[in-house]
């Protein structure tokens, strides 16, 4: 009978998320995330095969994440006021979780994720998501269907970027920012 596993498959990219936070993409190699761990190179290589692998399970695990709880920030039956709120927590989530918020600023090239069938799938849910919610709120809005998707992806993202590339959160002064401009955009009209 063999030895229980000290490590999952998390664990691993756990410590790979780590790892890029700290030194970069190229620095996430399986023996770095191993390392970091304190496993042995064999039992990273049974969860991942190769660094490819790992560095699509950390893009997929991470999108996946900020996605479901982005959609429970909008709510099943979104508001023009959850939009806004939703707009405000794609900043205080990246300030929350800096690391993640660095993985998904960096994009799917970053972690050999572009592509890939698993990545293709996310990004037609992810993209069929926000259609469904922009269609849901562009009768309770003077704002027109570009200007609602704009408030609650391309808003908060661009007010981040510069403090996630320097390796800092965002702070109140940036959620403030994307709270007022979303709430002159969809309900200030």
């Amino acid at each position: 009978m063999g030895r229980p596993a000290k490590h999952d498959a998390d664990d691993f990219i756990d410590a790979a998320v780590a790892v890029f936070a700290a030194r970069g993409v190229r620095a996430v190699t399986l023996a770095a995330v191993a390392d970091r761990l304190g496993a042995t190179n064999g039992s990273i290589y049974y969860r991942f095969p190769d660094r490819t692998s790992l560095l699509q399970a950390v893009w997929l695990r991470t999108t996946a994440e900020f996605r479901r709880n982005y959609l429970e920030v909008v709510g099943e039956h979104p508001t023009v006021h959850a939009a806004v709120d939703a707009s405000a927590w794609v900043v205080e989530w990246c300030r929350d979780n800096l690391e993640k918020a660095q993985i998904l600023q960096s994009g799917p090239r970053t972690f050999d994720a572009d592509g890939e069938p698993a990545q293709r799938s996310d990004e037609t849910a992810t993209e069929a998501e926000l259609r469904t919610i922009v269609t849901s709120l562009t009768g309770k809005t003077a704002a027109t269907a570009d200007e609602i998707a704009f408030v609650m992806i391309e808003l908060p993202l661009a007010v981040v970027r510069r403090r996630l590339q320097a390796g800092t959160p965002p702070g109140d002064r940036e959620i403030d920012l994307v709270r007022g401009l979303a709430t002159a955009v969809l309900v200030g009209r």
